[in-house]
């Protein structure tokens, strides 16, 4: 709105009820090609699904900004801009700041007595969870091997597929991530997912990699009590991802370690600019924005508060 009031021009908003109504969204898409508009902006909930839309935007020559995630098999020239978080950026950052915390504990892992750390991740289609599952995964090999110890990572196949440097399988490794994905995006299935995860004897810590991934974290941890801020004393570390009241609170009350905000502000308000911009025809590049981690201590900030929706 910000935006569309500097610039003078007008948007209409629409979305699924549910990121998993990907058939919806694609409608939803579909029919706004059909209204002819200077330029549509999308954040796909299902980036394989919107592949035809696009074409059919090209053809009819609407340029498309997309935001919040990139859709990394669009058609040549069928995307303008793409104005979203450098997901894998946020998610080395936090592993990042869950290590320091897990560092002790993990120092005492061996082959023979192994530790797990968990991500939940909603789903393994969309390219901006991809992308931040897989910036943790890897951020934390890095320095799970700089201390000296052997990773495997287990679970849904294609975050096993996509981690970079895991050298061990899950029967010999010092340390396993484990990695699970539900059948379908929604908290209760997050939660039998983090529930499997969170009941092994051995997991020390876990990362909800968006609001409906550690939202089911919390609502497991609320049947098994094991979440806190303590690894020293047998708490497991939990981190999250957005926030919303339910992870904001988690992460007052120490629940959760922390978490990682995105800065949906602007990633509308330099959408909004980029489709100003590619309405007028001026050749456009990708707009990367930062993610910010954020715990008790700061959460009240300037720099983060603005960031942090109910």
């Amino acid at each position: 709105k910000q935006a569309c009031e500097e610039l003078g021009v007008k948007a209409n908003s629409n979305g699924p009820a549910n990121e998993s109504d990907i058939a919806d969204q694609v409608q939803m898409l579909d029919d706004a090609i059909q209204k002819q508009p200077d330029g549509i902006g999308l954040a796909a909930c299902d980036t394989k699904s919107v592949l035809d839309s696009l074409s059919k935007a090209m053809e009819a020559g609407i340029p498309v900004v997309c935001f919040d995630t990139g859709v990394d098999e669009a058609p040549e020239g069928s995307v303008a801009a793409t104005v979203a978080t450098d997901n894998v950026a946020a998610g080395a950052l936090a592993a990042e700041n869950m290590y320091p915390v897990i560092k002790d504990v993990v120092k005492g892992a061996t082959a023979a007595s192994p530790v797990r750390i968990g991500e939940v991740n909603q789903d393994a289609t969309a390219q901006n969870i991809q992308q931040r599952g897989g910036g943790f995964i890897d951020k934390m090999i890095e320095l799970l091997q700089a201390d000296g110890k052997t990773v495997a990572v287990a679970g849904n196949e294609f975050y096993v597929n996509a981690a970079k440097g895991a050298d061990a399988t899950e029967a010999d490794a010092d340390v396993v991530i484990q990695v699970a994905v539900p059948a379908q995006t929604t908290v209760e299935l997050c939660s039998t997912e983090a529930q499997a995860i969170l009941s092994q004897e051995n997991c020390i810590a876990i990362f909800g990699s968006n609001q409906t991934a550690a939202e089911g974290v919390l609502a497991a941890n609320a049947n098994l009590n094991v979440l806190g801020s303590d690894a020293a004393n047998g708490d497991v570390i939990g981190v999250g991802f957005d926030a919303g009241s339910i992870i904001k609170a988690a992460v007052q009350d120490g629940t959760f370690l922390g978490a990682v905000t995105q800065s949906p502000l602007m990633m509308g308000y330099y959408a909004i600019y980029a489709l100003t911009a590619a309405a007028n025809g001026q050749e456009l590049e990708d707009v990367p924005t930062d993610g910010y981690w954020y715990d008790s201590t700061n959460m009240d900030s300037e720099e983060i508060a603005p960031n942090l929706y109910d």
